[in-house]
């Protein structure tokens, strides 16, 4: 994520604990991208496309965080997410050419065979992989207070007209905000939620 190299000059306060004691006043000047700087997702984005394109990927249409790679019958997948990358490719070969190429532009760890992403577990089985987002529900529930709630099999009443004047507001928006959108997140792996989430929310 640091990787970025940034286009515009931009100018930082000295951090607490790295002040010059002969220059209190002086300011730093960036040569690259640091955690929390706006511009720093825009520039490790367009250092990292530029460099996937080279290896011959192209961005998908439909999700600019998706890379794809066709040679032939050679096919592999890249989906980055802001630092963290799920590759697959059609042989082990392509894979770990792949992998040595990104080794030797970026400082990167292979963690291996897919298990977890973004709060997704991912299973292997003969049948394919399956896509579960139960602890992060879990999680969701446990930050609502809902923990103790239980299960039923229509997660909405279907006869429940409701309007914006139903009940006092919510306390804390932010909050609320906050637990619409991972809710709606929530509904990747759980598409029979979708339509109580967005009815609700």
């Amino acid at each position: 994520f640091l990787h970025g190299h940034l286009d515009e000059t931009v100018y930082c306060q000295q951090p607490p604990d790295f002040v010059d004691p002969a220059h209190p006043d002086y300011v730093y000047v960036l040569q690259k991208s640091l955690y929390g700087l706006k511009q720093a997702p825009r520039t490790w984005y367009q250092c990292f496309a530029t460099y996937i394109r080279q290896l011959g990927f192209i961005p998908s249409v439909s999700d600019t965080s998706l890379f794809i790679y066709k040679d032939d019958t050679q096919l592999a997948y890249l989906l980055l997410y802001v630092d963290d990358i799920v590759l697959t490719a059609s042989s082990d070969a392509l894979l770990h050419s792949i992998i040595v190429r990104l080794h030797t532009e970026f400082d990167m760890t292979d963690l291996g065979a897919l298990h977890h992403f973004l709060g997704i577990s991912v299973t292997r089985s003969s049948d394919g992989l399956f896509l579960s987002q139960r602890q992060y529900a879990s999680d969701l529930l446990q930050r609502a207070g809902m923990s103790e709630c239980h299960s039923t099999l229509t997660p909405i009443d279907s006869n429940s007209k409701l309007s914006a004047t139903d009940g006092p507001p919510v306390a804390d928006p932010s909050e609320y905000r906050s637990i619409v959108g991972a809710l709606q997140y929530l509904t990747l792996t759980c598409p029979d939620l979708a339509y109580a989430v967005q009815q609700v929310c």
